[in-house]
């Protein structure tokens, strides 16, 4: 019990730490969607597109490379980075549910499909071509095809990335995602006027984060008065993330398989199949599907589960899920700032930003492409 207490006791100043910066980067997050809202760039009634965990990252990279991280803090943020990121990926399972995927009906999956698949090949091929870092392409190609820094933040654990790659595909796809909120909803109103279902598809398929699709989808609502949008980007977003729990073990065989062993630190066979798919990614499985069960029996029963009703089932799980995607990852990503020392970003130089810049730009092309080709067959 001494050695458990001592432990405890020596990992509290760095989750103290960094529940502060998380609790910084909250509110600084917000301070800017104010400052957006204050300029004309959002909408009064949305929400900040820039995500805390962003900003705790960088309030981390701050403090550590002006005034350090003292020793005592260094335990408690490796605990954060290693164990809140986890816990938190799994309660994100309770924010997808497998019943907005059947919404967009057969015909709108193979179009998701579509453009992940060409985010991924098309990040990881420039990765291949421009001889970067396979962990750090791998991390890019996740954001880039499925759901920004979420995605970023599950793959990095199972392809053991470093610090400094994972703030580096952050940013990276921090400033694409922005981008794309801002332009987007011109490009889509400019393209697919008359079709609100277009519209919204190409919003919730060709911007990287959640809150950033959301943002566009407000944008566009307010500029040209077509909520539909809002709820077919929202939807088809969702359905996007959920590929997440097929991804990751698939990217992770890729990295294992093609990148060097001395990168991978792999030995000289590949690792077995089922090493693939984490613990954390079948808990996170197991809370999307109980958020499905209760979303299906609230449907047909009238109560979640038989038990819950509607305001106490939306309740319980909106509560759990936002605690984990906003303290949980934000604690992790806190750790992840503050274990990052600019000395590490020196080797990695300006080609990973052209790689995102191209994925980024090709999604959305392809996701033109698909939809005016396609889009016409699908109803929400």
């Amino acid at each position: 019990m001494g050695k458990e207490e001592n432990a405890f006791k020596q990992i509290i100043p760095g989750l103290i730490i960094c529940l502060a910066v998380m609790f910084l980067g909250i509110y600084g997050a917000e301070f800017i969607g104010f400052l957006m809202k204050k300029i004309g760039l959002l909408s009064s009634e949305s929400k900040t597109p820039v995500s805390g965990i962003f900003v705790a990252i960088i309030i981390g990279i701050i403090i550590r490379n002006t005034i350090g991280l003292h020793n005592r803090f260094k335990k408690g943020v490796s605990f954060s980075v290693k164990y809140a990121l986890r816990a938190g990926i799994i309660l994100l399972g309770l924010r997808l549910s497998l019943v907005e995927a059947v919404k967009l009906g057969a015909l709108g999956i193979p179009l998701i499909v579509a453009c992940i698949a060409s985010g991924l090949l098309l990040t990881l091929y420039l990765t291949n071509k421009m001889q970067q870092s396979t962990r750090l392409g791998t991390l890019i190609a996740c954001g880039t095809g499925i759901c920004g820094v979420t995605a970023i933040m599950a793959t990095s654990p199972v392809i053991e990335a470093k610090e400094d790659e994972i703030s580096y595909a952050v940013a990276n796809i921090t400033i694409f995602g922005l981008t794309g909120m801002v332009l987007y909803p011109f490009v889509a109103n400019f393209l697919f006027a008359d079709d609100p279902i277009k519209a919204g598809m190409f919003l919730g398929t060709a911007i990287h984060d959640t809150a950033q699709v959301t943002g566009a989808a407000l944008i566009y609502d307010q500029m040209y008065n077509v909520n539909k949008v809002v709820d077919v980007a929202t939807v088809t977003k969702l359905t996007r993330n959920l590929f997440i729990i097929a991804i990751i073990p698939l990217v992770s065989y890729l990295y294992f398989k093609n990148s060097s062993k001395e990168e991978a630190n792999v030995r000289n066979e590949l690792p077995k199949w089922y090493t693939f798919i984490p613990l954390f990614v079948i808990g996170f499985i197991f809370f999307s599907l109980l958020r499905t069960i209760g979303d299906v029996t609230l449907e047909n029963m009238g109560a979640a589960f038989g038990i819950f009703t509607h305001l106490l089932w939306n309740a319980i799980y909106i509560k759990l899920s936002s605690f984990g995607t906003t303290y949980l990852l934000g604690m992790a990503m806190a750790g992840v700032g503050l274990s990052t020392n600019f000395n590490m970003f020196r080797g990695i130089g300006i080609k990973p930003f052209y790689i995102g810049f191209i994925a980024a730009v090709s999604v959305g092309i392809i996701s033109i492409t698909l939809i005016s080709l396609f889009g016409h067959l699908i109803v929400i």
